[in-house]
């Protein structure tokens, strides 16, 4: 029987071996405090290895909490505030880890992302925190003394190896940074959603997020044959707008505006495109009318939009025709038709492809300065698992070394 007098063996232990965790825990450890750390796979960070098609996009210059998503906008201010993209950087930059910047802020490593996971491992090797692999936690209830007590074994990503820890371990704070259901194939679940729920919080409801939307019958059909095709568009749902490229693939749409938008839409909402949006389009029918009566539709939006592209607007939606053919009136509704494109998604690719989840722990439960439980002394939440969803370009990662580092200081 444990003493209930007996001080725990260890100050902190964290829950998830991803971004968040690895932050929360060297931040931790920086402190002299005991921390554990406990992944269910077989290495850590493997969400950092695939990011950014294996450089990691590791953070945002231009980061601000206008560029999150959750029902307390306000919540993830002060973490933002506390540790800036500036602040990893100075991590990297002492690592000397080469990066450069992509576009609009968004910060990737030269050669790769294993960089980052090796530097946030070497970080808390410093710090003395000890790392479980492939261990998984199968229980954890709070102790009459106060902390929490947790048992463990190995996770079938041990294999046959048999790595992974069957441990009773007890621990002063606990810090669930088990991230959100998006990418199963990598490993996630629903465990810190179970466990937030198991301590008396709300979990809002989840959905996919910075993912590709998916078409059905024949608004598939007029782009199916398209995929591989990509275009810049101005993407809108509400108002949300997002200007970046766009990919047709063989089931929907893709690319950067594509996957923006889709933090924003549900289905019943209204999505638009504006499909040239540097361009006051009348105006510029109008000049090409002028300037190439002789040339048809179909070969003037070639000249701005891929040709397989504006062949098929001419096959489906625009009557072809020689460019002197067109009325004044005509002309101003093919500009007004793509300016506001309308895009009638069928549903997304689903949490498989979805970079990140939207919705989870409610932070009206949670501090926004510590991201302790305002109902359970010493239980933590930190990164994915809580209800704020970032941009795509960085500002994910950013928000779980903010919010990861809030933890650290205060477990």
């Amino acid at each position: 029987m444990t003493d209930p007098n007996r001080p725990p063996e260890n100050d902190v232990v964290v829950i998830g071996g991803g971004a968040a965790g690895l932050m929360c825990a060297l931040t931790a450890g920086r402190r002299g405090r005991r921390v554990r750390l406990i992944e269910h796979a077989n290495r850590c960070g493997k969400k950092i290895l695939m990011s950014g098609g294996g450089r990691c996009n590791f953070t945002n210059t231009g980061t601000t909490p206008a560029n999150f998503l959750s029902a307390n906008p306000h919540f993830c201010k002060s973490a933002l505030a506390r540790y800036r993209p500036t602040d990893f950087i100075a991590m990297v930059e002492a690592h000397g880890i080469a990066y450069h910047e992509k576009e609009l802020g968004q910060l990737f490593c030269d050669e790769s992302s294993k960089q980052i996971v090796a530097m946030l491992i070497e970080e808390c090797r410093r710090a003395g925190v000890r790392i479980d692999t492939a261990t998984a936690v199968t229980e954890v209830m709070a102790t009459t003394g106060g902390g929490f007590r947790l048992r463990t074994a190995p996770s079938r990503e041990g294999g046959s190896r048999g790595e992974g820890i069957a441990a009773t371990l007890e621990t002063a704070s606990l810090v669930v940074a088990t991230g959100g259901l998006s990418i199963p194939s990598l490993g996630a679940s629903g465990f810190g959603y179970e466990l937030a729920r198991q301590f008396g919080h709300t979990v809002l409801p989840t959905r996919a997020g910075l993912v590709p939307l998916t078409l059905s019958g024949k608004h598939q059909e007029h782009y199916a044959d398209l995929a591989g095709v990509a275009l810049h568009v101005s993407a809108r749902c509400g108002k949300a707008r997002f200007d970046n490229a766009m990919l047709v693939t063989h089931r929907g749409l893709s690319g950067p505006s594509i996957l923006q938008i889709s933090s924003y839409w549900e289905p019943g909402k209204e999505l638009l495109l504006d499909l040239l949006p540097e361009h006051d389009i009348e105006a510029w029918l109008l000049e090409r009318q002028a300037a190439q009566p002789a040339a048809e539709l179909k070969t003037v939006l070639g000249d701005v939009f891929p040709k397989r592209f504006a062949q098929r607007l001419c096959e489906v939606w625009f009557k072809n025709k020689p460019m002197r053919q067109y009325t004044h009136h005509e002309l101003p509704n093919i500009a007004r038709q793509l300016a506001h494109w309308p895009i009638v998604a069928s549903g997304t690719e689903g949490y498989r492809t979805a970079e990140v989840t939207l919705g989870g722990v409610d932070t009206d439960g949670v501090s926004s300065a510590t991201m302790a439980s305002k109902h359970v002394p010493g239980l933590f939440f930190v990164g994915e698992v809580l209800d704020v969803t970032g941009w795509l370009g960085g500002y994910n990662f950013q928000w779980a070394w903010a919010s990861g580092h809030a933890a650290g200081l205060a477990a």
